[in-house]
């Protein structure tokens, strides 16, 4: 591993010590690969991933930071879907700047409370 990776993981461990998803407020949790950008709503008490969104299925040519703006608004409309109002941010040990940042900005934009 990378001391880049080991970093980041370090502070995901850190973050994770002090964000958990209940049932009334889930885990928004983000992960962002080189091309793609994930979001997951997590219920940690039960184990469960309540809902989720991904660059993958979106096939118009755009930037990265413009997908995830995409992403923010698709979990936001499947966390309404799901009945979930409220979410605890876990930015994953990224750095809140640029596509993670632009997630949740539109997500919160979309409707959803964190």
């Amino acid at each position: 591993m990378t001391k880049k990776i080991e970093r980041r993981l370090k502070i995901k461990a850190h973050i994770r010590t002090k964000v958990a998803g209940t049932a009334s407020c889930p885990r928004l949790s983000v992960f962002r690969s080189n091309s793609q950008i994930y979001a997951q709503v997590i219920d940690d008490s039960k184990g469960v991933t309540l809902a989720s969104a991904s660059s993958l299925s979106i096939k118009d040519k755009m930037t990265k930071t413009e997908k995830a703006a995409v992403v923010g608004k698709l979990i936001a409309e499947a966390a309404k879907k799901a009945g979930v109002e409220s979410v605890v941010f876990d930015r994953n040990g990224y750095l809140y700047h640029g596509r993670v940042k632009q997630l949740a900005d539109s997500a919160r934009e979309a409707g959803l409370n964190f």
